[in-house]
């Protein structure tokens, strides 16, 4: 075999885990490819010989990458229009469901929250706490001490835990039964079927980017308001000609895909947890819904991709 098919060949192995973590870090699947790309480039030169561990090496590659993508990004989402929800991610059938840490550390929620860290404390959770490197690993992969990195986790760990509801036992079954039940009370207008979905507090963000008309109140509370605005919404997209709603697989969750004819206008990401819908997720910028146009594989365990 020669060096270019062995460099192609280790890399390929490991792409869907290396994916993972770059959109784990960046919450962006084109900026995530981007990042691959470049890391490719720069695995490629590498001399193999050196390399004593393929998916630590490269882990570490694609860490640092991802990073210098994100704090390059940092200006463009201080001046996005409106809230900043990261791009969808649509699945293919080997999907997360069966890996509960998976499943979770690529929901939207989580996604949502892990905007909040730093771009180095959420890297450092995404390998530590989703990943299980070692610290000496995160620690190359971060430009810092090993000690360090183990405050940096527990911090991020401990912020993250006190804001986010791990997800219990996942029943696909039972998703796609609260998934039909939500598009039914919403397209035929039933409030009390809905509301009954919601969970009182519940929160919903619309992501448009300033680019497509949304609802006015692009983040919203409370059960009442978010039923009576996703009624209208998906009420009249049942009634319109050449419109039409599909149930998707977005980040692990329940999603709702809204097409005009082939052209995907909106996906709507439901986020449950005890039979209920604690938030919701609107995305309707037309650069993000372009990611959706590839269904991806996730994984934590390259042998299982």
């Amino acid at each position: 075999m020669s060096t270019t098919d062995e460099h192609a060949e280790r890399f390929t192995l490991l792409r869907p885990l290396l994916f993972t973590i770059a959109y784990e870090i960046l919450g962006s699947a084109t900026e995530s490819d981007d990042v691959l790309q470049d890391s490719y480039l720069r695995w490629a030169q590498v001399d193999l010989a050196t390399v004593r561990d393929t998916k630590s090496y490269l882990a570490q590659v694609v860490t640092r990458q991802a990073l210098s993508a994100l704090r390059l990004s940092a200006r463009r989402r201080e001046e996005y229009i409106g809230p900043w929800l990261p791009e969808p991610l649509l699945l293919t059938e080997h999907d997360a469901a069966g890996d509960l840490v998976l499943a979770e550390s690529v929901s939207m929620g989580m996604l949502v929250l892990l905007e909040s860290l730093t771009p180095d404390e959420r890297a450092v959770f995404v390998l530590r706490e989703v990943f299980a490197f070692g610290y000496d690993d995160i620690a190359a992969s971060v430009g810092k001490s090993a000690a360090a990195v183990r405050q940096m986790a527990y911090r991020a760990r401990e912020y993250v835990r006190s804001r986010r509801n791990r997800f219990g036992p996942y029943d696909s079954a039972r998703i796609a039964e609260l998934t039909e039940k939500f598009m039914t009370a919403a397209t035929t207008g039933d409030l009390a079927g809905l509301l009954s979905m919601l969970a009182p507090n519940v929160t919903w963000t619309t992501d448009s980017g300033g680019k497509i008309t949304a609802v006015r109140q692009l983040v919203m509370t409370g059960a009442e308001q978010v039923a009576t605005i996703l009624l209208n919404l998906l009420q009249a997209v049942h009634r319109r000609p050449g419109m039409r709603i599909e149930p998707v697989n977005c980040n692990s969750e329940p999603a709702v895909a809204i097409y005009t004819g082939d052209h995907l206008e909106a996906v709507l990401v439901l986020d449950i947890v005890d039979d209920v819908i604690v938030n919701g997720y609107g995305i309707r910028n037309p650069d993000k819904l372009a990611a959706l146009a590839i269904a991806r594989t996730i994984t934590r365990d390259p042998d299982r991709a």
